[in-house]
């Protein structure tokens, strides 16, 4: 059975009757999993390897699991800090943070991929103006340069854990001030403001090898009438042919108020594939997700199958066997003293 182009969702811990017929529809490919879906490390894994048993291959496991704000799974998992302390805990001091944040990333990925998750949708890419509350501290820094050097070294960590990145916002979400889960914000600057600074960090992952972009419900007004998961500006003419990105393409929630934009959740769906994207998210609205997936039942591109296939998490050790691992051990404790009040010696020219 292939992949379909539609990520779902579930409804609580345990698979029901409903979700078992989301997860065995056709146009189904993969599933995010939420706080409601997690209990326990125990628990979540055996929740995936029943996901897993009902298709061949199997579905794509995706989470959102940042660190900070964002992140879905906790009991029993380290808690992460927030992308901007990085720096700021460093004090400054760029090649100390970009080791600390390889060494998260390595820790996210391990952790998730001891229970199964393919991928976490990370790491943000937005840059940090002090304008948005949605992003703030899930940025890695202002500036651009500082974006790029940090989260490459937090896709370099998770690679190395056998992890694929998925770089979001695209093309930047940090200049406006709107929630888009809430509203549809509206960005005015030119594109050459927005090419200088902005689409810097996706421009260095790329060039790095990211896998996966997920691109904001957010409208360019002096670039694309549309917001940027549903516009072809973005998605083919800038990231496709003047990026170059080969990889995949996730659309941001359709729930979400700023894609009310699209009109129903088919014509969504629709907009955003023909867009450029190769996947959708249809999560947190059960009636909605059905609509997406009766529409794109007999949908098939070849092409975008392909790019999914890619973004399988390689084997990891599980729970058990990790937490005996030195370098998960030295993560750990790193992770803890990040999260700290205070700004501290990290100790990183230890090796981890």
């Amino acid at each position: 059975m292939l992949h379909g182009p539609v990520m779902v969702d579930l409804l609580g811990a345990e698979i029901t009757g409903a979700d078992r017929d989301l997860l065995l529809h056709p146009a189904t490919g993969g599933v995010i999993l939420f706080s409601r879906n997690f209990e326990s490390p125990q628990q979540v894994y055996r929740l995936i390897r029943q996901i897993h048993e009902l298709r061949s291959p199997h579905l794509l496991i995706a989470v959102d699991q940042e660190g900070g704000r964002v992140q879905r799974f906790r009991d029993g998992f380290t808690l992460l800090p927030p992308a901007a302390s990085f720096e700021h805990k460093c004090g400054g001091d760029l090649h100390a943070a970009k080791q600390a944040t390889r060494e998260i990333g390595w820790l996210m990925a391990a952790e998730l991929r001891a229970v199964g998750v393919d991928f976490s949708f990370a790491p943000v890419l937005d840059l940090n103006f002090g304008v948005s509350s949605v992003i703030g501290d899930r940025a890695f820094a202002k500036s651009a340069d500082n974006v790029a050097q940090l989260a490459g070294a937090w896709a370099l960590g998770a690679r190395e854990a056998g992890m694929i990145s998925v770089g979001k916002h695209f093309p930047g979400h940090g200049g406006v001030a709107a929630d888009s889960h809430l509203d549809l914000p509206i960005d005015e600057r030119p594109f050459e403001h927005i090419e200088h600074s902005d689409l810097r960090p996706f421009m260095h992952l790329i060039g790095n090898g990211l896998e996966a972009v997920m691109p904001a419900h957010v409208i360019y007004a002096a670039c694309d009438p549309n917001p940027a998961g549903f516009s072809r500006f973005w998605l083919q003419d800038v990231l496709r042919d003047r990026l170059g990105f080969h990889g995949a393409i996730f659309s941001d929630d359709l729930s979400m108020a700023a894609a009310e934009h699209g009109g129903s959740y088919a014509e969504r769906a629709r907009a955003a594939l023909t867009a450029g994207c190769d996947m959708v998210l249809a999560c947190n609205n059960p009636d909605g997700a059905c609509e997406v997936l009766e529409e794109l039942r007999d949908y098939h591109d070849p092409v975008a199958q392909s790019r999914m296939a890619r973004l399988r998490g390689r084997p990891m050790p599980n729970v058990r066997q990790l937490t005996h691992d030195r370098r998960w051990q030295k993560a750990s404790e790193l992770a803890s003293r990040l999260i700290a009040d205070t700004t501290l010696d990290l100790n990183l020219d230890e090796p981890i």
